[in-house]
């Protein structure tokens, strides 16, 4: 037998579970914009039903309802797609970084253009070619001189460009581990949050959120793994465990180094900017010095023409050619190995004094040390007298009285010649090349690695937004479909509203006026 008030109960029930619908729902259209929220919904289930089986049933038929309930509110989300996302957020992340990289290298290099390394280089080569045509103009000679100076500063400068990306990749590592460690400490402070929370039989559906949402950002900085247990999530990053429970373990510079250079950080921003720094500015700073050492000490082969006096103790493929040997002056053209511009320099005579002076290295080292890009320059003794320029490679008379022919040119044509002249790179070219040649090869090499990253990061990007798309299709929320519930919940509100207001006027109606007839 059924109570009196067993329909009230039935009323009440509906009105707290509809109330509890429409709260959540009114949660998820507040939500619809927050970055990693995902839609709620609540579970209502039949309850339980009187009269059940029993000894002592009821002969009443049937078993009667006792209304509705909700047994949870959970969130609708699922992992499969969560691990994906963050497969290729990953990737997106890497890629992005290494066309930033290549865009940057794109603009230290600046070619084509009309003030980069290609223009003064062909700038040097003329200044040579004007002063072939009068070796004794000192204007022309100032003009050998600047224009050295412009390739060397631009050597130089790019060396300095290419430093400073290096050093600003090196950063950017250490502030992605800082980046990091909050969120770790974040996803180990939610692992204790949701334990606690659900300990006690809720559901801590936005703690969730917040986490999965910190996770997704470190999918982004580097290659993550989650594993869940009873304790939260275990974290995996770059291959090492850094969250178990509420502990987070600091990650450092040298961990996310050591962790690339081991094969176990495979991709994110981190590793984008390591392997550029390490790849892509190491690879093009070590042929920019090869460039320009090659230019200064590689080994050419020039042809030496007939009548050319050779400077006092010159050692040439062997040979040592000295006045003691009768061999200083060629009676015919002599084709010769060389180091480089400094080598062919020293074979030549400057226009100074009245006897003859052997040109000196044309260039030098602002340190000391080997040639590269970042200390060539040109001999500081020439940078204070253009004169020291060696043009000629002809002398009158012996002994004493030998003195220099100094509107002999056959060095400064030589030079000028050494646009087109091939220069052994070892092993950057499988045979010898042009120094223009050499450069091309940069250039074209950075043109097609920055085409290759653009592309990839298209791909990554179009693949993590479909990945996102059919996440938010499944976790994100839909204003259209809240509203269409929200229109549900609230006639079920008020019908179950109406529904108790009945059942109230019925028991009124009982109370209050059963017994009152004949009074």
């Amino acid at each position: 037998m059924p109570s009196t008030f067993h329909s009230i109960e039935t009323a009440k029930r509906s009105l707290f579970t509809q109330s509890a619908a429409l709260n959540t729902t009114g949660h998820n259209i507040s939500n619809a914009n927050t970055a990693g929220y995902s839609r709620q919904v609540v579970h209502m289930t039949a309850s339980s039903s009187m009269e059940a089986v029993s000894l002592y049933r009821s002969t009443a038929p049937g078993q009667l309802g006792t209304g509705v309930e909700f047994n949870a509110i959970t969130r609708v989300r699922q992992t499969f797609l969560d691990d994906q996302y963050r497969n290729e957020n990953t990737g997106l992340g890497g890629w992005n970084v290494r066309f930033d990289t290549l865009d940057k290298l794109e603009t230290i290099i600046n070619e084509p253009s009309d003030t980069g390394i290609r223009t003064v280089m062909d700038n040097f080569w003329n200044a040579w070619s004007d002063l072939s045509q009068d070796p004794q103009d000192i204007t022309n000679r100032k003009i050998v001189k600047e224009t050295t100076l412009a390739l060397t500063d631009a050597l130089n400068q790019t060396s300095r460009q290419l430093d400073a990306l290096t050093s600003d990749l090196t950063s950017n590592v250490e502030l992605k581990a800082g980046e990091i460690n909050s969120l770790l400490s974040t996803v180990a402070s939610l692992n204790q949050n949701i334990s606690r929370v659900e300990s006690l039989g809720d559901n801590a559906n936005d703690l969730r959120d917040k986490r999965d949402y910190a996770i997704d950002q470190l999918s982004k900085i580097a290659n993550v793994q989650v594993t869940e247990l009873d304790t939260g999530y275990q974290v995996t990053l770059g291959g090492q465990q850094v969250v178990t429970g509420n502990a987070a373990t600091e990650v450092t510079p040298d961990m996310l180094e050591t962790a690339y250079a081991s094969g176990t950080l495979t991709g994110g921003e981190v590793y984008g900017m390591i392997f550029s720094r390490d790849v892509y500015v190491a690879d093009y700073k070590q042929q920019l010095d090869q460039l320009a050492n090659t230019l200064a000490n590689g080994n050419i082969e020039v042809s030496l023409p007939a009548g050319t006096v050779l400077p006092e103790g010159t050692v040439l493929n062997g040979v040592t050619y000295s006045d003691a040997n009768g061999n200083r002056t060629l009676n015919d053209n002599l084709t010769v190995t060389v180091q480089g511009i400094n080598g062919l320099h020293q074979l030549g005579y400057t226009v100074n004094g009245t006897t003859p002076e052997a040109g000196g290295a044309f260039f030098t080292s602002t340190d000391g040390g080997t040639i590269t890009a970042g200390n060539i320059t040109l001999n500081p003794e020439i940078q204070n007298d253009p004169n020291k320029i060696a043009t000629s490679m002809r002398t009158d008379g012996t002994g004493a009285g030998e003195a220099v022919v100094k509107g002999n040119n056959s060095l400064a044509l030589i030079m000028a010649g050494m646009k087109d002249t091939k220069f052994d790179f070892g092993t950057a070219l499988s045979k010898p090349g042009t120094v223009d040649d050499f450069f091309s090869s940069i250039v074209g090499q950075l043109g097609i690695e920055t085409q290759e990253a653009k592309r990839q990061t298209e791909n990554a990007s179009l693949l993590t937004q479909q990945v996102d798309i059919n996440r938010q299709s499944v976790s994100g929320v839909s204003l259209d479909e809240e509203m269409s519930n929200m229109i549900k919940f609230q006639h079920a509100y008020s019908a179950a509203s109406r529904f108790m207001t009945t059942f109230d006027q019925l028991l009124d109606k009982l109370i209050n006026s059963t017994g009152t007839v004949g009074r």
